[in-house]
C-alpha cells in the first residue's frame, strides 16, 4: 500500500512553488536593483511553469488538484526559514535558504515510497535539475554581494 498518493505529492509541489513565488515577490520588494529584480522575476516566472506543469500532470494521473498537505509539504515547511532584513546580503540568503529547501522537497518527493510512473519521475527530476541551476545562481549572487 502506498503511503502518499502521488496527487498529494503533486499538489504539495505545487503549493511549494506558490510559497517560492511569494518569497521572490518580498525579495523583489527588498532591493533597488532592476537586474536583481529582474533575477528575481525570472525565477518566479520558472515556478510559474512548474505549477501548470505539475497541474498538468495532476490531470494525467486524475488526481485532485486540491487537498491535503502530504509529508512533502509539511517537511518543507517545517525548514523554511523566515524572511528578516533588507540588505542585498539577507536577501539572498534567504532566496538561497528558501531553494534549499526547494531542493530539499524535491529530494523527499522522488524518495517516498510510492510507485510513481517513470515519466512523471522524469519530469520532477528535470524540475529539481532546473531549480538547482537556479539555487546555484542564487548562491553565486549571495557570494558575490557578501564581499
Amino acid at each position: 500500500m502506498q503511503d502518499e498518493k502521488l496527487g498529494t505529492i503533486l499538489n504539495d509541489l505545487v503549493k511549494i512553488h506558490e510559497a517560492r513565488i511569494a518569497s521572490y515577490e518580498k525579495a523583489q520588494a527588498a532591493i533597488e536593483s532592476e537586474d536583481e529584480k529582474a533575477l528575481f522575476q525570472q525565477m518566479m516566472e520558472d515556478s510559474k511553469r512548474i505549477i501548470a506543469e505539475l497541474h498538468e500532470l495532476m490531470l494525467a494521473h486524475q488526481d485532485e488538484i486540491e487537498g491535503e498537505e502530504g509529508r512533502v509539504y509539511r517537511a518543507w515547511t517545517a525548514i523554511r526559514s523566515q524572511y528578516v532584513g533588507n540588505d542585498r546580503h539577507t536577501v539572498f540568503s534567504f532566496c538561497e535558504y528558501g531553494e534549499d529547501t526547494v531542493q530539499f522537497a524535491y529530494s523527499s518527493a522522488l524518495h517516498l515510497p510510492v510507485i510513481m510512473p517513470y515519466r512523471l519521475r522524469e519530469i520532477l527530476s528535470q524540475q529539481q535539475d532546473k531549480l538547482k541551476e537556479s539555487h546555484d545562481t542564487i548562491k553565486s549572487y549571495r557570494d558575490v554581494v557578501h564581499h
